[in-house]
């Protein structure tokens, strides 16, 4: 049976058992912790290479790890080293920095031989992650819309026309408004709201719910998704 006191770092002299269970364990933590992410996400147009990249840097920070040791010479010489390297990719999803760090932390745990730190901390995060998936916190659902209509400069039927965005929206915001120039369209107001539909709704009912309005001309209604990009 294998003895896990056999895997005691000495970083004078290293051993290869130690070396080579410690890469094992910290590529299995950074596999279980990208098909975390593969299974979490809702991004539909995330790269490979992004989950690849989870998995290979657990490798480098327990190598690093190692390569240190007890030194504090080390340490010192390999934060030098590391300053001149810059990392020049954009990460806009802060969900995915978040994957990062919890690869290069399981990857250091290992490193210092902490497995059962990094075990218990990897299967903590990726549990959270599995339940905050499947609550309201999943903000990848969210889709933001953008309404455009036009209403007579005289129009009074902005209170009904407000409830309707409330029965309709779970937040909406008066963005912008134009006044048309011109004589034949002097009398006519141009609004952009801002809006969130409610998950029962689609943004054909609040069109459909809009032509009821026989003063209001919907222009245009278009949404989007907040997390369509991954780096």
């Amino acid at each position: 049976m294998f003895d896990i006191s056999s895997l005691q770092y000495n970083s004078d002299n290293p051993a290869l058992t130690a070396i080579v269970f410690t890469i094992i364990f910290s590529v299995v933590l950074g596999t279980l912790i990208a098909f975390t992410y593969e299974k979490t996400s809702k991004v539909l147009d995330r790269p490979n290479h992004f989950l690849q990249a989870m998995v290979l840097i657990t490798i480098v920070a327990a190598t690093i790890m190692q390569a240190i040791g007890d030194s504090v010479a080390r340490g010192l010489g390999m934060l030098g080293a590391l300053s001149i390297i810059r990392f020049r990719t954009t990460v806009s999803n802060p969900r995915n920095i978040v994957f990062i760090f919890a690869s290069i932390a399981s990857g250091i745990a290992c490193g210092v031989f902490g497995f059962l730190i990094a075990l218990v901390g990897t299967l903590g995060f990726c549990l959270t992650a599995f339940i905050l998936s499947l609550t309201s916190f999943n903000a990848e659902k969210s889709m933001i819309g953008s309404l455009k209509i036009q209403v007579p400069k005289a129009y009074e039927a902005f209170p009904e026309l407000e409830k309707t965005l409330d029965k309709y929206c779970q937040k909406y915001i008066l963005e912008s408004y134009k006044v048309f120039q011109g004589e034949k369209k002097a009398h006519l107001l141009l609004y952009e709201y801002r809006l969130k539909l409610k998950a029962t709704y689609s943004g054909g009912h609040l069109v459909d719910s809009l032509k009821d309005f026989q003063e209001v001309k919907v222009l245009g209604l278009s949404f989007r998704n907040n997390s369509k990009e991954i780096i």
